[in-house]
């Protein structure tokens, strides 16, 4: 004979109850309701698993903001957009039996890189659930056939020391008798894995431009503001009561991350111009859809040089969807890849060409205006202390000091062949020369604007304007660039950068930032 207790009556209750915890498993948009594969993440175009944003921007409109993921609140609708949808479907009794109830919980590990906020029923806000203070939340059952919406925040990238992966457990729990804590009797999980940190390169189409305003960048920005309206594209310009003097800073409302070294010398390699990214690539069958990360570091044999920092190396390299690839950039004052390289949109071949500069393409360009009578054409004419081209190339220190750099330009060449797989063809040379400085543990600065950091806005390149030689009324390194790069359908303003950023050792790129349309192809679904 089968005796019904009031404890087996209730259990009925709750098996009779559907308890689904819902995230978008399948990337579609919608959250679907119990996707068998919301419990695991895969890689890869027949993947599967929901992705998370990290919440790192601010929609604050005020000044001296915190990022949105260090606010453990939600204080505009807006910022519901940076955060990723989980239901709570629910179909059953119109409530659970007395002493049951539905617990969210997370590891101590996971809670330091999500968070979970409950839409708002009857209440104003957005009651937070689940954070690093707040391992396990009770959630309300509202009875019925119902759903429950939630918004999960991310608050780190992928780092060494985390995969990028969180799960978040839904129980249902059940009372016992002499106040012992309640044991579960269902649980359901979902995973997240958060993306990546992704940088997009030069022949990715441009949105809009940042630049800063300074008490003396007016002719920079003259020439920026002709730049981006002829090209289409939005200027914001950032004024001195909000960059505060920084001319390199790059734009107000943009998310961001950052790392700190403490025990870790911090050098100028750790600043942005030392980050670049290449265009997509396929090298020896492997393919980068994203592109590649690069960055700058000291000479692989020198034992005391500068390197960009291991927590911030260890950051790029733990996205995995760039790998990044490290240059040699220490021979520079400023030490930045930027320097002396650049990616340009092409038409044809690999739909881009890398730029690099070259003393050797610099001198050829002197020595073939000395041959055709034009040696006493100066340089630098209303600007600097003006020099001719007989007295450049008579100055053998200086052409010494560019067989140095020509060298060291050499061997990121090679290294840039290898680890994208370019030819000779994919690239193009720029004739920059350099000047060493001794005070400086002879490392070495443009000896004229640096014309490589340019800024790439589609078609229309911004750059920095040389003030070389002029003959028959034009000057001889911009009518060089123009050659090499107009047949590619590109067109070339040069914007004066004199005075307000190549005197502080910064061009052009150093002094702006451009935002871009995201590439077509979804991370996740990268074969990893």
């Amino acid at each position: 004979m089968l005796v019904i207790t009031e404890q087996v009556l209730s259990r009925l209750f709750v098996l009779f109850a559907e308890i689904s915890l819902d995230v978008d498993a399948d990337r579609d948009g919608v959250v679907e309701k119990s996707n068998p594969n919301k419990a695991s993440w895969k890689w890869g175009p027949n993947g599967h698993g929901a992705i998370l944003l990290v919440n790192c921007d601010s929609e604050s409109l005020f000044m001296n903001k915190k990022v949105d993921n260090e606010n453990e609140e939600i204080n505009r609708v807006s910022d519901l957009k940076d955060m990723s949808k989980m239901i709570l479907r629910t179909k059953g009794p119109a409530q659970l039996p007395e002493g049951y109830k539905l617990s969210m919980h997370i590891t101590q590990t996971d809670a330091e890189s999500v968070r979970v906020f409950r839409n708002k029923v009857f209440v104003q806000d957005y009651p937070l659930v689940l954070s690093k203070n707040e391992l396990a939340g009770e959630v309300p059952y509202l009875g019925g056939k119902s759903e429950l919406e939630f918004f999960v925040e991310g608050l780190r990238f992928p780092d060494k020391d985390f995969e990028g992966l969180v799960t978040i457990n839904l129980s249902l729990l059940e009372p016992n008798a002499k106040d012992f804590p309640e044991t579960p009797i269902f649980t359901d999980k979902v995973v997240f894995r958060v993306s990546p940190w992704i940088m997009t390169p030069n022949t990715l189409k441009p949105v809009e431009v940042f630049v800063c305003s300074t008490s003396d960048n007016y002719k920079f920005l003259k020439g920026m503001k002709s730049l981006v309206q002829k090209s289409g594209y939005k200027l914001r310009i950032c004024h001195e009561y909000m960059n505060r003097g920084d001319r390199w800073m790059q734009g107000p409302d943009f998310g961001y991350v950052t790392r700190y070294a403490p025990t870790e010398e911090v050098s100028s390699l750790d600043s942005f111009g030392n980050l670049e990214v290449s265009p997509p690539v396929t090298v020896n069958g492997k393919k980068y859809p994203l592109g590649r990360i690069i960055i700058g570091v000291a000479f692989p044999t020198t034992a005391h040089g500068r390197n960009m920092t291991k927590v911030v190396q260890d950051f790029l390299w733990a996205q995995k969807v760039q790998e990044p690839i490290a240059l040699y950039s220490d021979w520079l004052v400023v030490g930045h890849v930027d320097e002396f390289m650049s990616f340009v949109p092409a038409p044809d071949k690999k739909g881009f060409r890398l730029l690099l500069s070259s003393p050797d393409a610099g001198y050829k360009v002197f020595r073939n205006l000395q041959k055709s009578g034009n040696g006493k054409a100066k340089m630098f004419q209303g600007k600097h202390e003006e020099i001719s081209v007989d007295d450049l190339l008579s100055d053998k220190e200086l052409r010494a000091e560019n067989v140095y750099v020509q060298n060291c330009i050499d061997w990121n060449r090679d290294v840039l062949k290898k680890e994208l797989g370019l030819d000779e063809e994919d690239i193009i040379d720029l004739p920059i020369l350099f000047k060493v400085i001794p005070e400086e543990e002879n490392r070495a600065v443009a000896y004229y604007p640096d014309m490589v950091n340019m800024i790439v806005l589609g078609t229309n390149l911004g750059i920095p304007k040389p003030f070389g030689p002029e003959v028959n009324g034009s000057c001889a390194l911009e009518t060089e660039m123009r050659s090499l790069l107009e047949p590619l359908g590109l067109s070339c303003t040069f914007i004066d950068d004199f005075a307000s950023y190549h005197k502080l050792l910064g061009e052009v790129h150093c002094g702006s930032n451009v935002l871009r349309k995201p590439f077509e192809f979804k991370w996740w679904k990268l074969e990893l």
